[in-house]
């Protein structure tokens, strides 16, 4: 929770103006548009989970709306992620507009590659990697189980990690078993564009800004993937001794 509680700290103050849940993504508007993977349990003994304060999200303050990224309930994490992309000071970060997929195969030829959450490049990876683990919970053809990683990924030199680990608080547990030396990603919608992220051994930052709210905000309340919404580019941050 610490690094979550960081991000928090850094939080501009003011109130949120907008909350969308999509299918797929979950927008927040405040200082800008933020964006974070929806996640969700479908249900509880008693159904559906429901979010606190739902239909009043609008108008909170954003940082105590921020704080649903530390809840147990994964849809408020991923409602609190977003608030605090909307919120991030943006102005002097030193990015480039470069795919996350394009960086892990530059970092990954000849290398063993562990890949944390099931992301659409991971058929292009298979050739030029000497060996891919991907680590699921819930799985595809050639995943590998969530519960291997203490077994397996001290082996990777590069490691790519989703963004959700922040959201279900898995993070700290994945990057105690990376090996040192091994260069880490963390990428994905929901991916924070802070150096917070460097300060825990993270190398590259591979998250979104959007740049046409009305035209992002249109395609994800009409059911778009991620990779469907327009308006959006997909930038990288890279630790300065990197």
């Amino acid at each position: 929770m610490e690094i979550l509680k960081k991000l928090i700290s850094q939080v501009r103050p003011g109130r949120v103006k907008k909350v969308c849940v999509g299918t797929f993504t979950t927008a927040v508007i405040s200082h800008q548009c933020g964006l974070a993977s929806t996640l969700r349990v479908l249900c509880d003994e008693e159904g559906h989970l429901p979010v606190r304060n739902s239909g009043n999200l609008e108008g909170s303050r954003i940082k105590n709306l921020a704080e649903y990224v530390l809840s147990d309930n994964i849809l408020e994490a991923s409602i609190g992620m977003a608030t605090i992309n909307s919120a991030l000071p943006l102005m002097k970060i030193k990015y480039t507009e470069l795919n996350a997929s394009e960086l892990v195969l530059q970092q990954g030829a000849n290398k063993i590659v562990a890949i944390i959450g099931h992301f659409p490049f991971v058929k292009a990876l298979q050739d030029r990697v000497k060996k891919l683990y991907i680590f699921e919970k819930h799985l595809r053809p050639k995943d590998i189980s969530a519960e291997k990683i203490p077994d397996l990924l001290p082996e990777a030199d590069v490691v790519a990690i989703t963004g959700t680990s922040l959201m279900n608080h898995t993070l700290m547990n994945i990057l105690k078993y990376c090996k040192p030396s091994s260069y880490k990603i963390m990428l994905g919608p929901s991916t924070p564009l802070s150096p917070v992220l460097f300060e825990y051994g993270i190398n590259a930052i591979s998250g979104t800004l959007v740049h046409n709210v009305e035209l992002l905000l249109n395609s994800l309340n009409q059911g778009a993937t991620f990779r469907q919404l327009k308006g959006k580019t997909l930038v990288t941050m890279k630790r300065s001794d990197h």
